[in-house]
């Protein structure tokens, strides 16, 4: 499915809740004004844990999604303070949830937001071919996986200060599930031999020093 997804970072001495406060009043008036035909977001609405295998980023971040007639973009959020990006992506669902919650309430479980880029040194089609048939099907075996919006960006819809190729929201159950490495890496007997096979393979596609992962929160608004 086609779609967009803007990026916005939230600022300097902003604070979480003046930062998610903010993204919801933009969202509001988006509804009002574009009637999307879908919109979602995830936020960092959350502290992440301070120790933690997973790298989070501690910076605010929020990723909205949006399927929509219009072609121009939104000019809202591009004009936002903290406007990171607003790409035309390409989204795939190799695993998907059956929603049962009304929109405006938090998704349960957790959600793991993470941007990247494609490995310097491989061409495009390596690129994607090591993500879609190495990189998925292996994470969908090891990890305890709801929910996997696999998002392949491919053109910047304006001028962004970010360039991305891939943007990616991964769901667990429950927030242990995601945040216990014994449990998101396959049990206390894999758990090392797993996690060492998930950094050699996301290294032979990614620019893995500038990969961001997030804690985030899914909002469904509309759907």
């Amino acid at each position: 499915m086609e779609k967009e997804i803007y990026l916005i970072r939230g600022m300097v001495s902003e604070s979480r809740n003046a930062f998610s406060r903010r993204v919801f009043n933009a969202i509001n008036e988006i509804v009002a004004s574009y009637k999307p035909q879908a919109l979602s977001l995830t936020l960092t609405d959350r502290e992440p844990p301070k120790i933690s295998v997973i790298p989070f980023g501690k910076s605010l971040i929020a990723a909205i999604s949006f399927v929509k007639l219009e072609e121009s973009p939104v000019s809202l959020l591009v004009s936002m303070e903290g406007f990171a990006g607003a790409y035309k992506v390409w989204e795939d669902l190799p695993v998907s949830y059956n929603k049962s919650w009304t929109n405006q309430e938090p998704t349960p479980g957790a959600c793991l937001l993470t941007l990247f880029r494609q490995k310097k040194n491989i061409d495009y089609d390596t690129f994607i071919d090591r993500w879609h048939n190495g990189h998925t099907p292996l994470s969908l075996k090891i990890h305890p996986l709801w929910h996997y919006s696999r998002n392949v960006v491919k053109e910047a819809l304006v001028e962004s200060p970010e360039h991305w190729d891939g943007i990616v929201e991964e769901h667990t159950r429950t927030r242990q599930e995601l945040l216990n490495p014994v449990r998101f890496f396959g049990g206390i007997a894999k758990m090392p031999y797993n996690m060492i096979r998930v950094f050699k393979d996301v290294k032979s596609f990614l620019d893995y020093g500038s990969v961001e992962p997030y804690l985030v929160t899914e909002y469904h608004v509309k759907s």
